[in-house]
């Protein structure tokens, strides 16, 4: 049963189920020696990449200031030009760059920050408005974000932004936010059939809000194309030592995920999908909310990520084989927990 498009919390806007994230599209930028990009990227085939999605249907494209150091959202422009109507915009404020330097350089949660990072955004996006305006800060105090609130409304009033969102992972943040301005639409978490967020899930239906999922595809662990023996290269983000890495380590897929995915790929593919589809039918089926954007660069990877939606969510008795191999995975970890030096998984960070 195809899935198309869902309802952007309750902003009204609608978008196609399945979103194209560009945090990969920005190219190679970092944080003093850390990678935070994904490795030296095409921008002419990204730009084939953006177009090719809206072709296929796919109308969400999100993306952050930070990512590229701008160059992300400077790329998107490109792409969207001559076809800015058929899309929406969902980008990031808060984190602090130098453009020249292509160097993430900290944050920036005041409310004067807030206004300059919307107004270079406009510029870099070559747009007059903001679909969805996302904080990208996910652990900011409750206190710090309810003081740029009445700046976003602001911005919905003069036309600059439709609605707003916060990018985190935390659910007393998500819970504050659902209760808040009336333009606040969208929580932005990791949800995969790796990492399930049930109190998230349930935060955006009591407030009407929607679920943006990234890492839908557990940075690339749920495309199949990597397992024990994959290193990444050392200017990929996959590849860096910062610790709010969760799939990988140095480079190297992290064995307790890659058992996982061997534990849930053949449901997931059951009928006929690839372990990526699966993997998205997997988060339509888990609630009629989410939007994941998985992360695409070329033509390839968009055709494959599309092609999931005429495909549509999971069926539940694939959707139930699925939640039967994760179940006995927990309940293996558990097991031993209580042995030393069990690696268990870390909590994911709200970073990308």
């Amino acid at each position: 049963m195809a899935v198309t498009t869902r309802t952007l919390g309750r902003s009204g806007i609608e978008v196609s189920a399945l979103g194209m994230g560009c945090w990969a599209i920005g190219g190679p930028w970092a944080e003093g020696v850390q990678p935070l990009g994904w490795g030296a990227v095409d921008d002419d085939e990204s730009v084939r990449a953006v177009r090719r999605a809206l072709d296929l249907g796919v109308t969400l494209f999100d993306t952050a200031d930070t990512y590229g150091a701008g160059h992300g959202e400077r790329v998107l422009g490109r792409a969207l030009a001559g076809r800015r109507d058929e899309a929406v915009i969902a980008t990031k404020w808060g984190y602090t760059f130098d453009e020249d330097a292509r160097q993430a350089t900290g944050e920036d949660h005041s409310p004067e920050y807030l206004r300059r990072a919307v107004t270079d955004s406009l510029r870099r996006l070559d747009t007059d408005r903001i679909d969805l305006y996302q904080l990208h800060l996910g652990d900011l105090p409750v206190p710090r974000v309810e003081a740029l609130l009445g700046v976003c409304e602001d911005l919905v009033a003069d036309g600059l932004v439709r609605a707003y969102g916060w990018s985190t992972d935390r659910v007393d943040r998500a819970t504050w936010f659902g209760q808040g301005a009336r333009h606040a639409t969208a929580v932005q978490h990791t949800l995969s059939v790796l990492r399930d967020a049930p109190e998230l899930l349930a935060v955006c239906d009591k407030y009407d809000l929607a679920s943006v999922n990234r890492s839908p595809l557990g940075m690339g662990l749920l495309t199949g194309k990597y397992g024990a023996g994959s290193t990444l290269p050392r200017d990929d983000v996959r590849g860096a030592t910062a610790n709010w890495l969760e799939w990988f380590r140095s480079g190297r897929p992290a064995p307790e995920w890659l058992r996982r995915v061997g534990a849930v790929r053949a449901a997931l593919t059951a009928d006929g999908r690839t372990l990526a589809q699966g993997a998205l039918g997997w988060i339509w089926a888990r609630s009629d909310r989410t939007v994941p954007i998985p992360g695409c660069r070329t033509v390839a990877q968009v055709e494959e990520n599309a092609a999931a939606l005429a495909l549509g969510p999971l069926a539940p008795d694939h959707f139930a084989e699925v939640e039967l191999q994760l179940a006995a995975i927990r309940a293996a970890a558990l097991r031993l927990a209580d042995r030393p030096h069990w690696p268990m998984p870390p909590t994911p960070s709200a970073r990308p």
